[in-house]
């Protein structure tokens, strides 16, 4: 019998990641360094973290999250182009024993979807919205989203931005705080290990705000898209952290009251 080397045992006090059980073994589809992977990887960690998997529904629409359902181990819904949060809301007053969260794209949630985005918030249905921020259309081609920077090249704005004709980048969770019906918003990020611990907390705390009732939880994550921006991982982040964070602060947007 070989000798076993003790250096060579991996000790609990000593490990720093264990996948979640409730990913699943699917190689995932999206491009190298995108932050999609990295939110599905947090949000599966608080699922089981909280014993949530039993009791959790998510709604995805069109774009880059389509086949969340193959990496996540949950009861998933598909939803048309931005009607993520009218069907959340379908699921929520059917099963309101349910913790039920839509998955939604810049150009989901915030062109198509806007309708269904503002009045979910208004209304203040007991669900969480996670807002997943790239500056663009991942999915169909790179083209300019609600959200598009002044100045920032698209497929459909390949000279940038132009304010005068285009309009202005719509921060959907500024807004969204306005709303009465809104319990908590927040925007993190998901390009440091300091970043993905402050998602996790958020996401923490919808959970607790979704348990106790109190309206509907958004919580935007600023991510990047390497393809789309047509940089690698590393200057997509940079990018990023020079010209999306002063747009888009990180940060608690609205909070309850204790």
């Amino acid at each position: 019998m070989a000798e076993i080397n003790t250096n060579d045992i991996v000790r609990p006090e000593n490990l720093t990641y264990v996948k979640s059980k409730i990913l699943t073994d699917n190689v995932m589809h999206y491009c190298p360094g995108c932050g999609h992977s990295t939110a599905h990887r947090v949000l599966a960690e608080v699922i089981e973290e909280e014993d949530l998997q039993s009791r959790t529904v998510g709604i995805t629409p069109v774009g880059c999250s389509v086949l969340m359902y193959n990496y996540i181990d949950v009861d998933f819904q598909e939803a048309a182009h931005g009607r993520a949060p009218a069907l959340a809301t379908a699921v929520k007053r059917l099963m309101p024993e349910k913790f039920v969260f839509t998955y939604q794209g810049d150009g989901d949630l915030a062109a198509i979807g806007t309708a269904e985005t503002i009045h979910t918030c208004n209304r203040g249905e007991n669900i969480l919205i996670l807002f997943i921020n790239n500056g663009i259309y991942g999915m169909t081609g790179g083209q300019m989203a609600p959200t598009t920077l002044e100045g920032m090249k698209s497929s459909t704005s390949p000279y940038g931005r132009e304010v005068a004709t285009m309009g202005s980048p719509i921060k959907m969770a500024d807004i969204v705080a306005l709303l009465p019906g809104t319990c908590y918003v927040t925007r993190q990020s998901v390009n440091t290990a300091g970043g993905v611990r402050k998602l996790k907390r958020a996401l923490k705390k919808a959970v607790q705000y979704q348990n106790e009732k109190r309206g509907t939880c958004f919580i935007e994550v600023v991510s990047n898209c390497p393809s789309g921006w047509k940089m690698t991982p590393v200057e997509s982040n940079k990018w990023m952290e020079e010209n999306m964070f002063p747009f888009y602060p990180l940060g608690d947007i609205k909070v309850p009251a204790e």
